[in-house]
């Protein structure tokens, strides 16, 4: 099994920590746990010193079961697994399920782990080409073009990461009608679903529409929670059972202290999800005032999720450019190359909006030295 450099997350680990404005992040500005205390009644650290570091619940307590539950209109406890992470639960599923010769369609750009883990494995992958002039978004006649007779998963992000596009209700009845057709596996990474929960209706859980849907979520991006390591899967009972007798090789446990923070997380996730969507919002209509006054950016700014897909105009290589603008200004960006897509930069709306105004006025300031206009950007 040889993977290939999971580039987007190479590039964070090698120029996250050494930036005065991060317009790239996509986790919503994390909370801490007194922030947390301040939702709810019990004494955390109280809980916290008292409890017995054993493994925990192996697959979920009950009560974290439930809680996540309640992030759908379908499903019980044993269509639950508690993961390390989103990446750990999406990981957990392609193991289990797919093998050498297995046909597999994903979509280009997307999370790089949703298209090359499954060719580590030996699986033959249909890539669809997201193109910017449709929003983003992928047709059915693109998923009907590439599924062939063993076609054994569908393997989405949505919202997706770096374009932040939602794949929408009718879409979705439509991939799924295929799915059924050919009797295959949907496995969509929910992560970023979750923001705007008002229009969940029109932006469902794949795992509420058909019985071979495989969900992944965590705590990292919507519930501000990253450090919490804690995701989880939800699917057909066959499937959290395969991945159950996985986890022996893998984690065993998320351990007691992730599972009841979780609790609490998700018992009190209208708050933090009102949050979010308030960060999300304001430094949306942010980056639209910019980019109506930077005519060197464009960009489809998405209804749900935490990213969008900046397009730049220039003919400067993306690795170069952010390299560049990182080094004279400190603004952080991960580049298109990340995703095999040039002339882009993924832009996060997660920030505190005091750093994205500024890191804005200040990747415009630079980007004069290119036009030469004179134009001041206001915020």
């Amino acid at each position: 099994m040889k993977l290939n450099e999971f580039k987007v997350e190479t590039w964070m680990t090698d120029h996250e920590n050494d930036c005065q404005y991060n317009l790239t992040e996509t986790c919503v500005s994390s909370l801490s746990l007194l922030e947390l205390q301040q939702f709810v009644q019990e004494d955390i650290a109280k809980q916290m010193m008292s409890m017995k570091m054993d493994y925990g619940p192996i697959v979920g307590s009950t009560r974290l079961k439930k809680a996540i539950l309640s992030l759908y209109e379908q499903g019980g406890l044993e269509n639950i697994t508690i993961t390390h992470g989103a990446i750990n639960a999406n990981e957990l599923v392609l193991m289990s399920l797919l093998e050498k010769g297995d046909h597999v369609i994903s979509l280009f750009p997307t999370y790089q782990q949703m298209y090359d883990f499954p060719l580590s494995l030996g699986c033959e992958v249909s890539l669809i080409p997201l193109k910017e002039e449709n929003d983003w978004l992928p047709t059915i006649e693109d998923f009907e073009s590439c599924i062939q007779e063993h076609t054994k998963m569908i393997c989405l992000n949505s919202p997706n990461n770096p374009t932040g596009t939602t794949i929408p209700l009718s879409l979705m009845k439509d991939i799924i009608k295929l799915a059924q057709k050919y009797d295959c596996y949907i496995l969509c990474d929910e992560i970023y679903r979750g923001v705007d929960t008002e229009s969940l209706e029109l932006y469902p859980s794949f795992s509420d529409y058909y019985d071979k849907a495989i969900v992944t979520q965590s705590l990292s991006k919507v519930f501000s929670f990253a450090g919490l390591r804690l995701g989880w899967i939800k699917g057909p009972q066959e499937v959290i059972d395969l991945v159950n007798y996985r986890r022996d090789y893998h984690i065993i446990s998320s351990g007691p202290l992730d599972d009841y923070l979780a609790c609490l997380v998700l018992e009190n996730k209208d708050v933090i999800l009102k949050r979010s969507r308030d960060i999300c919002q304001t430094n949306k209509l942010i980056l639209k005032k910019w980019l109506d006054q930077e005519p060197l950016v464009s960009c489809v700014i998405p209804r749900h999720g935490t990213v969008c897909f900046l397009h730049y105009h220039l003919d400067i290589p993306s690795a170069e450019f952010c390299e560049k603008l990182q080094k004279e200004t400190g603004v952080f960006f991960v580049p298109g190359s990340a995703f095999d897509i040039e002339y882009h930069l993924r832009f996060g709306f997660t920030q505190d909006e005091k750093v994205i105004k500024e890191g804005l006025i200040t990747f415009s300031k630079w980007l004069r030295q290119f036009d030469h206009q004179s134009i001041d950007i206001q915020l």
